[in-house]
């Protein structure tokens, strides 16, 4: 099944089927930005999904071959995300520089998130883990976060004013003087973003859905509008609805039909 929905003078293309088979018909060099929100190993059985077991050789099995054709249909100045946790993370990254190059790293994001826990044996997990590769001459665009409080910045913190990076403080202690806006610091790899809370309007009752936040710094950071962006585990569409508020074109799928139920029902939702 194919569906396309139009996004101003670009598009939204959306598949039911197996990811491999879609990427197949991709032509090498297409891709602006791939954003992936991946099967984690976990092994458990989802409402919508059957995840992998978390053993090497069943994820290596499974995703070799798919980031192999990722690295194919990226173009040269293209980027790509791939989200995850610590179950699989040393696995993937392992991967992803046999098939990108280990120079090809960029960063190992941290998403870090606030929710009700259980007391357990270690410390609470807190975090997911996004790996980001690039190919050869990427593009990026700067995003940045707000200076700390003025009572926490120590005198060798620097940020950019008018453009340029400088030190937040003069020798005999003042804060520099800014003419223009402050655009604050450029983005830490630690991002803190509040997972969806159950009451929350954006949630749609889809297993593991991620917050629109998240996926809008990706992609604002790596791609420009009317760039294409593919997610190849759509889930329940947040990518594809995000590209469609940032003028982006959009091409993914799942190969379970629900999700592209409720990718399709949440588009519709953004334009009414």
């Amino acid at each position: 099944m194919i569906v396309k929905e139009k996004n101003g003078e670009g598009f939204l293309d959306l598949r039911i089927c197996d990811n491999l088979e879609l990427m197949a018909e991709i032509k090498d060099n297409t891709i602006d930005l791939i954003y992936c929100d991946i099967l984690y190993g976990t092994g458990r059985k989802f409402a919508d999904y059957q995840d992998l077991k978390p053993i090497r050789s069943e994820i290596e099995s499974h995703y070799i071959p798919r980031i192999k054709e990722m690295c194919r249909i990226l173009k040269p100045t293209g980027s790509i995300y791939l989200q995850m946790d610590t179950r699989i993370n040393h696995w993937m990254r392992c991967i992803m520089d046999d098939v990108f190059g280990y120079d090809k790293f960029r960063n190992e994001i941290s998403w870090w998130y606030k929710r009700w826990s259980n007391i357990s044996f270690g410390f609470q997990k807190m975090h997911d883990v996004i790996l980001f590769y690039s190919k050869d001459k990427s593009k990026f665009n700067i995003q940045y976060q707000d200076y700390a409080k003025p009572n926490e910045i120590e005198d060798t913190v620097r940020g950019v004013i008018d453009g340029k990076l400088v030190r937040l403080k003069n020798e005999d202690g003042s804060y520099k003087k800014r003419e223009t806006e402050n655009k604050g610091v450029p983005l830490h790899d630690v991002w803190e973003i509040q997972h969806i809370q159950p009451t929350a309007k954006e949630r749609l009752g889809y297993d593991t859905q991620k917050p629109k936040a998240l996926i809008e710094r990706i992609i604002r950071a790596s791609s420009n509008e009317g760039d294409l962006v593919a997610d190849f585990y759509l889930g329940s569409g947040t990518t594809a609805e995000v590209c469609k508020d940032l003028n982006r074109n959009f091409i993914g799928c799942d190969i379970n039909p629900r999700a592209i139920e409720i990718t399709l029902q949440r588009l519709n939702d953004a334009l009414s």
